[in-house]
């Protein structure tokens, strides 16, 4: 949920007993239990970590443990991080998020994050993750032309 320079998008669905999260950014897609299951065994690392959830009123509360040490948000201690998010919906198209990264084989104290992000922007989708420069190319290419050949 970082922001990141490229593939900010998301999506969140919700079905009986869990929220996904699917990211624009590589197409990744978290599965987030909410039937109150304990977390994997810590000899389990997965690259998104394993993520539990539950409501605290209007708010999600995700927790995440069990991270691989190549996908740890810069350099965090993998063994040890845990990543404690709110998803807090503050009106029909805006969503706060918050996560506190508690890492004690790292961080002398947690670090808490807040950020509130359009949940429904006019004309935002979540795309493919793709070069999607292509897209634009040839109209932008042959508009140019056009012009070129309008001036001559």
């Amino acid at each position: 949920m970082m922001p990141h320079i490229l593939g900010n998008s998301y999506q969140v669905l919700q079905s009986p007993g869990f929220v996904v999260i699917r990211y624009e950014l590589v197409h990744d897609a978290r599965i987030i239990p909410l039937d109150g299951r304990p977390h994997v065994a810590k000899g389990v690392a997965l690259e998104m970590g394993d993520a539990r959830g539950h409501w605290d009123g209007d708010s999600l509360v995700v927790e995440t443990t069990n991270f691989k040490d190549r996908s740890t948000y810069r350099n965090a201690n993998a063994a040890s991080l845990r990543l404690i998010e709110r998803f807090t919906r503050k009106s029909h198209d805006r969503l706060e998020w918050s996560v506190t990264v508690d890492d004690p084989g790292d961080l002398d104290q947690a670090v808490d994050v807040c950020d509130a992000a359009d949940d429904e922007r006019p004309g935002s989708r979540c795309l493919e993750f793709a070069c999607h420069e292509g897209n634009y190319a040839v109209p932008n290419i042959l508009s140019a032309a056009r012009g070129s050949e309008a001036i001559h």
